[in-house]
């Protein structure tokens, strides 16, 4: 079991140097870095949004790598592997974590179509990250189009094709913590949004019994079964994840309700 926070990805990508590599060079990148500040920018400042900055991307990515290992430990067939697109596990786990990363890029130009515009400015930077990575050029340019296909279908209209690509939007959607509105508190705004996220505790991921993947969502108030009905479940309705995972909105002892694989 994991609680979904910022310091998890660097757990996860710990002991791999394919992980840590693409990891600590995203992080460090100049192009990255400013593009994280200018989705807040355009995001928090202007927008009056929630963070789509480097917290959220941290948040993000440790959710949808861990997630992505859970499944395969479970026994679920990474799409990539099974279409020849790599060779290895480290190399397909690159997708939920490069993808997750720059997934909210898009923000620094504008909130709307801001994942189909994301993919357009992360190909110049997942270019640059593979190939300093990958050797083969041809296995380069298959994982780079992995990558900006799971970051364009983080859109809520557009399905998922790989499970790879359904981890990044997952995991984009488990970033629901202790204030995670649409419109928070702090900019003076109360709405259904903002009371529903700030009514989330916690959000745990574990191996489920009649599952693979058990997301528990903990929350102090009733109207954070809202920011799981509006927010995380449309987007895992769209993956192919809705077949491994199981949601429980809980509230102190109680159950508010269950969402089961589809």
């Amino acid at each position: 079991m994991v609680v979904v926070s910022p310091q998890l990805v660097k757990t996860l990508v710990a002991g791999s140097r394919l992980l840590e590599e693409a990891y600590y060079t995203l992080l460090n990148d100049v192009e990255v870095q400013a593009l994280w500040e200018m989705a807040n920018v355009m995001a928090v400042k202007r927008l009056r949004y929630n963070d789509h900055g480097p917290v959220h991307a941290q948040i993000a990515a440790g959710a949808a790598l861990y997630l992505y290992q859970l499944l395969r430990k479970k026994g679920v067939e990474s799409s990539l592997i099974k279409d020849g697109i790599v060779d290895t596990e480290e190399e397909a786990a690159l997708v939920p974590l490069v993808g997750a990363l720059l997934h909210d890029v898009g923000n620094s130009v504008h909130r709307d179509n801001h994942e189909r515009v994301g993919a357009l400015l992360s190909e110049p930077i997942v270019s640059r990250l593979l190939g300093s990575l990958i050797d083969d050029p041809r296995k380069r340019v298959r994982l780079r189009q992995e990558i900006l296909h799971s970051i364009y279908c983080t859109a809520y209209d557009v399905d998922c094709l790989t499970v790879e690509a359904g981890c990044v939007k997952v995991g984009d959607g488990l970033d629901m913590a202790e204030g995670r509105a649409r419109v928070p508190y702090s900019l003076g705004n109360i709405n259904i949004h903002s009371l529903s996220a700030l009514s989330i505790k916690s959000v745990e991921v574990l191996e489920g019994e009649s599952s693979p993947v058990k997301i528990l969502v903990y929350m102090d108030e009733t109207a954070g079964v809202f920011q799981v009905d509006e927010v995380l479940m449309p987007k895992l309705k769209t993956t192919p994840l809705r077949k491994y995972v199981e949601v429980y909105a809980i509230s102190g002892d109680r159950v508010l309700k269950t969402y089961s694989p589809s």
